[in-house]
């Protein structure tokens, strides 16, 4: 709606017109002007309030020139400036957006808003308060303090930077002040700063000496607490009795021990007053075991390695195992490295890391183990009579076992044999394996031999032509006086007739070969005979277990260096 017109000041002068006809028509021009400027129809067509004034202005001057009037004598007040101006304020400030205040931005600035209109009597408040703030504060007497609009200038000395950064901050706390000038000296004074720290060390200490009985008490009552917590966690059958595991039983006291340290430290630090002491420390500790944590990673990893092998116990002492082509018998695991005794008698301590993520082969966990081996025989041999025999011949064994029963294939069929494979299973627990598959092989093989079978061995035929023959036999000639001991024999290969060869003379010449071979046979059998009639034959034919190296294996056990085993017969195993 457009400003309202003032009405007082227009009938002053309608009463100072000359003639009532003049009145009369001025009147009409007065109403006919207000029922435009206020109809709705005008006031939504204008678009704002300033354009509505002005259009009321225009019609107010129309008017006062009609009845001769001065210019400008009739006019519409602006919003600000007219009666109810207040409530113009306010329907203004509500429809436009509120600035933000100015903001100075800055170290010693304080940001809060700044006024307009100033006043001596508050720079005077502002010196006077700063005067008196600093006067009470040990080493800012020597600030001088001036404002002017609430800008403070601070000047003088002080004996350091941390005694003017207080005086700057502190003024900065000052509703009123604007911003802070820093103009302060820094003296820098050996006297000045030596003669603070010692005060504030001699006040320390009067303060420490005060408070040294109630520290001795909460010292006392540390003590307490963690002696207890140290006795519970010793209670080593108790934790046994708990958990079967010793691994875990160890885990837990040395934790119920640790958290009645920290409970006693709390307890000593609330009574003295320093509950903010310990979180400085806890922070500092976490900080430390990250880096920590960092740096020993693999033996935090080997760490709960151990843990979880002594849960899952996935071997017992003595076991006979594999770890990672690693093959020996365990005699112990401890909470750093699973322990092995070899099979030749050295020790070997693998990681508990590597051993929890490495592939185990147990052969103690099955005592019953299988060997095979492979023997070759002539091709014109019937090969199930060759395994006949060779079963045979296993089966006598002592440490053989019946169930499951020594079985053999033909594994193969080469240019000159025929490979067969025997499968044997023997108690592992009574029987030296590698000792065993030893005299298995040696007692197939004789079986074989004396029942007519031959093992042949890969036959190469080497043909010459005519001129090498004719150089080979020149060099038989020159070393005639060698041909007793020579290796290679030639014969002349000057062309002859053939002659047809009979059976007769086939089979005499294999029976001349059968015969050679018959006389090595039995020459080498008669010296196997002679060397095993002597006092060790029988530990040669001995498939029994090692006992020295189970020997060896219960010393390690019974010695274990302070060591705490983790496998534990009464632990389930897995």
């Amino acid at each position: 709606m457009a400003a309202p017109v003032d009405l007082v000041a227009t009938c002053k002068l309608l009463a100072n017109q000359w003639s009532a006809g003049r009145l009369l028509v001025c009147s009409l021009l007065l109403l006919l002007g207000l029922a435009i400027g206020s109809s709705p129809s005008y006031a939504a067509s204008a678009a704002n309030t300033d354009n509505a004034a002005n259009l009321s202005n225009g019609v107010l001057a129309d008017t006062a020139t009609a009845l001769g009037l001065p210019e400008g004598s009739l006019t519409a007040q602006n919003a600000s400036s007219a009666t109810g101006g207040d409530a113009a304020e306010t329907s203004s400030a509500a429809t436009e957006p509120v600035k933000p205040s100015p903001v100075i931005s800055g170290e010693s600035t304080n940001n809060a808003q700044i006024e307009t209109t100033p006043t001596p009597q508050k720079d005077q408040d502002i010196r006077q308060r700063i005067n008196g703030i600093f006067s009470e504060i040990e080493g800012l007497q020597a600030v001088t303090v001036s404002v002017t609009q609430g800008v403070v200038n601070l000047a003088g000395e002080t004996a350091n930077e941390k005694k003017a950064q207080q005086a700057i901050n502190l003024t900065n706390r000052l509703t009123d002040v604007v911003t802070v000038e820093d103009k302060i000296t820094r003296t820098l004074d050996v006297q000045d700063n030596v003669t603070t720290v010692y005060q504030s060390l001699r006040n320390q200490t009067r303060n420490l000496l005060k408070a040294m009985p109630l520290i001795l008490v909460g010292i006392v009552i540390f003590a307490i607490v963690s002696w207890f917590g140290s006795w519970l966690s010793n209670r080593k059958k108790f934790w046994q009795r708990l958990t079967p595991n010793p691994f875990v039983a160890e885990l837990l006291s040395q934790t119920v021990k640790v958290i009645f340290i920290i409970f006693g430290l709390i307890l000593a630090l609330s009574l003295v007053g320093a509950e903010t002491l310990l979180g400085t420390l806890l922070g500092g500790a976490g900080v430390i075991g990250i880096a920590v944590g960092f740096a020993v990673k693999d033996s935090i990893e080997n760490y709960i390695a151990s843990l979880l092998l002594s849960i899952r116990q996935p071997f017992r002492a003595r076991d006979h195992i594999v770890i990672n082509s690693k093959e020996g018998i365990v005699v112990r695991l401890t909470s750093r490295a699973t322990i092995l005794m070899t099979l030749d008698g050295n020790q070997l301590r693998i990681p508990n890391a590597e051993v929890f993520k490495a592939t185990i082969l147990n052969y103690t966990k099955n005592p019953e183990r299988r060997f095979t081996f492979e023997l070759g025989v002539d091709a014109n041999d019937d090969p199930l009579a060759a395994i006949k025999v060779g079963l045979d011949a296993i089966c006598t064994l002592d440490f053989v076992l019946e169930k499951p029963k020594a079985i053999a294939v033909i594994a193969n069929v080469g240019d000159s044999n025929i490979l067969l494979e025997f499968q044997v299973w023997v108690d592992q627990t009574e029987t030296n394996f590698a000792k065993a598959r030893s005299i298995a092989i040696r007692e197939t093989k004789h079986a074989l031999e004396n029942a007519g079978f031959s093992l042949p061995e890969p036959i190469y035929k080497l043909r010459f032509t005519h001129k090498v023959e004719k150089a080979l036999e020149h060099l038989q000639n020159i070393n005639s006086s060698k041909a007793l001991t020579s290796d290679i024999i030639v014969q002349p290969t000057t062309p002859e007739p053939l002659q047809p060869i009979t059976e007769n003379e086939n089979e005499n010449e294999n029976e001349n070969v059968d015969s050679v071979d018959n006389v090595d046979k039995r020459q080498a059998k008669a010296r196997a005979k002679q060397i095993l009639q002597g006092l060790e034959s029988n530990e040669v034919l001995d498939a029994s277990p090692d006992q020295k190296l189970m020997e060896k294996v219960e010393q390690e056990i019974a010695d274990n260096s302070g060591e705490t085993d983790l496998l534990n017969k009464n632990s389930p195993q897995e």
